[in-house]
């Protein structure tokens, strides 16, 4: 073959491989102006090289963060050093559409990309070159990944059955908020509620009752709280809230308004109607209190004298109390 012959070929060649390699390949000048499209490029956004041929990337492509790409491909031009971007710092360069079968909730095509200078003889950088891969499959087993160790992470610290804090977690929030408080001297509020004669409910409804009267309970309590608050289910049909930056007067308050509203609601169960109410004590953080167990424990006593002194009440912690 003779040698002009070869090198015909070998340019077609390279133009072939050009065109159909699965990459997108852009050859931008200093003024960001398109001399190179191909194959890839063409396909994914539907214009042929000589429409896009000359033109400001920034005007075909009005959807890129231009401060953004100016100052990755910036350093490229002045450095004369390649540049990568990944997806997870910017999900694409191009908004193309996502077409992959496997990945079809994503809208739009994840890229990462390589910038690399373009060199004349003389050692001067007057283009660049953007290859553009299609991630799309791999961000989205990744997002779709986090999305599923967030949620195990959310349940393992949530109550199955009233979906408020389980003890553990509840528990871990407390014992922060303890020492938080031994640091900055504030005032916050535990509070500790369950509901009476709930063997009764138990007895009369089945468990499947009690279950649905923990529900209820659970709805009150979540539609009381404020976004600083913490509420978890303690064990059994006891519930505990921590109330952050509440002293014993707001604690008081927010107990009455609790005990208040469980008493005036209702339950429907089984086409019966269900009616509870509940025994609540609450304590003021101290200084007595060497370990946030105390604090539990001083919580746990108001309710206790709540209860033994006819139920459906509100008692706060006191030093009398221990007596």
């Amino acid at each position: 073959m003779p040698s002009a012959d070869f090198e015909m070929n070998e340019i077609h060649w390279l133009m072939d491989m050009f065109n159909t390699v699965d990459v997108g390949l852009v050859v931008l000048d200093r003024q960001y102006r398109v001399c190179v499209w191909n194959g890839f490029m063409e396909n994914h956004s539907g214009l042929l090289p000589s429409a896009v041929k000359d033109k400001d990337i920034f005007d075909i492509f009005p959807s890129i963060d231009e401060q953004w790409f100016r100052s990755k491909t910036e350093s490229v031009f002045v450095l004369k050093n390649r540049s990568f971007t990944i997806w997870e710092q910017q999900p694409y360069i191009f908004r193309f559409k996502n077409y992959r079968p496997i990945t079809g909730k994503a809208d739009y095509m994840y890229q990462n990309s390589t910038i690399i200078p373009l060199s004349t003889l003389t050692g001067e950088v007057g283009h660049i070159c953007i290859i553009i891969y299609d991630v799309t499959d791999e961000a989205m087993n990744k997002v779709e990944l986090e999305k599923v160790n967030q949620e195990l992470e959310r349940i393992s610290r949530t109550d199955s059955l009233t979906q408020l804090s389980n003890r553990g977690y509840w528990e871990a929030g407390l014992r922060n908020e303890f020492m938080r408080l031994k640091r900055s001297k504030g005032s916050s509020s535990l509070l500790m509620f369950d509901i009476d004669h709930f063997k009764r409910v138990n007895d009369e409804y089945g468990h499947s009752g009690g279950d649905e009267a923990i529900r209820h309970i659970s709805d009150l309590l979540k539609k009381t709280l404020r976004e600083t608050d913490t509420a978890g289910r303690y064990g059994g049909e006891e519930f505990a809230v921590t109330l952050v930056d509440t002293d014993a007067e707001g604690a008081m308050i927010f107990a009455e308004r609790l005990r208040s509203l469980i008493e005036k609601s209702s339950i429907y169960y089984d086409e019966q109607k269900i009616n509870i109410t509940v025994s609540v004590g609450f304590a003021t953080y101290s200084d007595d209190f060497s370990k946030h167990e105390q604090w539990i424990e001083a919580a746990d006593m108001a309710l206790y004298h709540s209860k033994e002194n006819g139920r459906n009440q509100v008692t706060q912690f006191t030093s009398e109390l221990k007596k």
